[in-house]
């Protein structure tokens, strides 16, 4: 009888080796030379970076009125729009305009895609002036790689440090236009100048080195690793979402050809590989590979496309700015456009309508007046001259008018309530000031406890009126 043991296979024993070299999970950064390019979406690209760079650096220095137009004076704790003065109570304001800003966003990646990335976000914006800044010191594509693959020679010492000291001045700026917003910018000017204000400095340097950092060298990393947006924009994408597409029908099989031979004969199609595409990308990909997270939408690589399709005199549009389902079903541009106006559209559409026309409304209606009423806790109630019994209250009045303002001030809520102190109150513009008012009633015209009372504020001028409540205390 054979036992168990002799039945049983011997085990398989996988041994074990060291690997002759380490690996790594990380693929190394590849860095990218974009190519120039001229065309229709290149000259889109500049007309939005003059635009918001014009706004961007010039809004700061305009003056509405006797004060800065757009400024968020955090020390101060208000806000200037144009001719609104806002405070920190109208915060809702804020919350309205970042949503509607979100929106917007939302629509406009279901209609075309990432036409925000590609043509007004700060990091593509910056990124195309540093580039541009690098072009014209280093050279062209081929330059710039020659130049980074050379060793250390006079023309690159002065060439790379040219470069540095134009970006470290742009960066600055930058970063000091920014810091404008939230500090009067003359007086933020003043201050560099003289080496004051510590805190001003290291914000103006730290959003500059952020400029410098991003734009410089982080560049496409930002789209791709860091930014939140490139991730989530495939919820907002449908297949009739306007993206920068490659026709593989018409563009397979690859392959180089002579100008004037029949390249369909060959099983060519009308792609040459020529890699222009990818050459004049800003993040490095290929867009022949279908649609992908890293592109931006900024076109580019059509421009590059049609130029050599000029050149090949073949016909535009081997990539073009399409959806999905009309590169599947050869649609033309009518039938693609017809396509816009589909459910998630027009419910993006009328909620940001209605939001707008909501923020539009209230912010016409809003009072220019706001008034806080805080009891004086030192002395809850106390008998006064005449019988009185005498509480104490401070209004904190808030002019949210450019113009200096006279309000009045009555209570109501008990009978025989007046107000013994002043009744009128001057503010000046965009000013804050407190004031005490005292209140009386006859005594024992009130049970003990606590009362409703209401103060009801005016503004001579009828720009403005409130009113608030508060309680009137009648000790035991």
């Amino acid at each position: 009888m054979t036992s168990i043991k002799e039945d049983k296979a011997p085990k398989k024993v996988i041994p074990i080796q060291a690997a002759d070299q380490p690996r790594s999970f990380y693929e190394a950064h590849k860095r990218v030379y974009p190519r120039s390019i001229s065309g229709l979406f290149m000259r889109w690209r500049w007309a939005l970076v003059f635009l918001t760079q014009i706004i961007f650096y010039g809004l700061p220095w305009l003056e509405w009125g006797q004060r800065q137009m757009v400024l968020f004076d955090l020390g101060a704790r208000r806000f200037y729009l144009f001719g609104l003065v806002l405070y920190p109570q109208d915060f809702i304001y804020l919350a309205g305009l970042l949503i509607i800003c979100a929106l917007a966003l939302f629509l406009f990646t279901a209609v075309a895609g990432r036409l925000w990335c590609g043509f007004s976000c700060p990091q593509t914006v910056y990124t195309e002036i540093f580039m541009w800044i690098e072009q014209k010191v280093e050279g062209e594509r081929s330059a710039r790689i020659r130049l980074d693959q050379g060793g250390w020679t006079f023309e690159k010492i002065w060439k790379k440090s040219t470069k540095q000291l134009l970006w470290i001045v742009l960066s600055v700026w930058t970063g000091f236009t920014f810091v404008g917003y939230f500090v009067p910018i003359r007086e933020l000017g003043v201050e560099l100048l003289a080496l004051q204000g510590g805190w001003q400095i290291f914000w103006v340097l730290f959003y500059g080195f952020a400029t410098y950092g991003n734009a410089g060298y982080m560049r496409e990393q930002v789209c791709k690793y860091m930014c939140p947006y490139a991730r989530f924009q495939s919820a907002m994408f449908d297949k009739d979402t306007l993206i920068v597409s490659y026709d593989p029908v018409r563009g397979e099989n690859r392959g180089p050809r002579k100008k004037n031979v029949d390249y369909k004969a060959q099983g060519l199609g009308d792609c040459i590989d020529c890699k222009l595409c990818v050459q004049v990308c800003p993040v490095g990909i290929d867009i022949r590979d279908g649609l992908q997270y890293e592109c931006i939408g900024c076109g580019l690589c059509i421009d590059a496309c049609n130029s050599i399709m000029d050149n090949m005199h073949y016909p535009r549009g081997l990539i073009r700015l399409t959806t999905q389902n009309g590169v599947a079903q050869g649609w033309k541009h009518a039938q693609i456009l017809r396509r816009v106006l589909r459910p998630r559209v027009l419910i993006y559409s009328g909620i940001l309508l209605a939001l707008a026309a909501a923020m539009v409304v209230s912010l016409s209606l809003r009072e220019p007046l706001k008034v806080d009423v805080i009891r004086d806790r030192a002395s809850l109630a106390r008998i006064a001259a005449g019988g009185k019994l005498e509480n104490v209250f401070r209004l904190q009045v808030m002019n949210a008018t450019e113009t200096e303002q006279t309000y009045r001030v009555r209570a109501h809520g008990l009978e025989g309530i007046a107000v013994a102190s002043e009744t009128e109150v001057v503010v000046l513009p965009a000013e804050t000031r407190g004031v005490a008012v005292r209140v009386q009633i006859p005594y024992g015209s009130a049970p003990a406890g606590s009362h409703p009372v209401y103060f009801d504020i005016d503004a001579v001028s009828g720009q403005g009126k409130v009113s608030e409540k508060s309680v009137f205390i009648v000790p035991r």
